[in-house]
């Protein structure tokens, strides 16, 4: 996935989940932040982050801040991409768990919920869900980084899909390089982090693949180990 237009700045602060202040090209501009989560760990005073210019002319806002710099570790912090990463990574052979897929939809619905994925092979069809991982620490990544009832009812769902005869699968995408595995943020959001290790028991496949960040792209990287306990 490839941005067509980018520019480095640097961050000044964030007054409310939607917008933040940086320094472009010498001036101070407000900015829309394509993440409504905490980035805390990632938004702070003097990183250099990665704005990408809107095309649409008549927006408020001229850029929207889509990465950061952790040190040397570049974390795109773009909410909207991972569905579409996975959805290339499959289309493209490069999930090895998806490599048999006949068919793939974006955005089925199913019960109450709405999953990311549905998919086809010969011998299986089933939903995908996907969420983004921006919070590192340590070589550890995490998810969530606040708490979600959102993701929760999603995983319930699964589970449902899973005992109707479904294939399920809620997938971790981690929008940096580097980490050692991955682990639910049991402090930050202990239910979810039950209802997923629920879903584990009960036949949903977890998954969790690094990316390859680029400043004007992202794209699926390398598959990492998943710790529930």
């Amino acid at each position: 996935m490839k941005y067509s237009s980018v520019k480095i700045a640097r961050f000044i602060r964030r007054p409310n989940r939607f917008i933040a202040h940086v320094i472009v090209d010498n001036n101070e501009e407000i900015v829309h932040v394509k993440n409504t989560g905490r980035c805390r760990e990632i938004l702070q005073e003097g990183a250099m982050v990665i704005l990408e210019e809107a095309k649409n002319t008549g927006r408020k806002t001229k850029y929207s801040l889509i990465a950061s710099y952790k040190g040397d570790v570049l974390i795109n912090i773009d909410s909207q991409v991972p569905n579409l990463v996975v959805f290339d990574g499959i289309n493209e052979g490069k999930i090895k768990e998806f490599r048999e897929v006949t068919q793939l939809s974006k955005e089925v619905i199913y019960g109450n919920s709405r999953f990311d994925l549905y998919f086809e092979s010969n011998d299986q069809r089933g939903f995908i869900e996907v969420k983004g991982v921006t919070l590192e620490t340590e070589g550890i990544a995490m998810f969530p980084d606040a708490p979600t009832q959102r993701g929760c009812k999603h995983i319930y769902e699964m589970i449902k899909a899973v005992e109707e005869g479904y294939a399920g699968f809620i997938f971790f995408l981690i929008q940096m390089k580097g980490v050692n595995y991955f682990t639910p943020f049991e402090i930050r959001d202990p239910e979810f982090t039950k209802a997923l290790r629920l879903a584990s028991e009960k036949g949903v496949t977890i998954l969790a693949y690094d990316s390859i960040v680029s400043e004007d792209g992202i794209t699926i990287g390398t598959p990492v180990e998943v710790r529930l306990c």
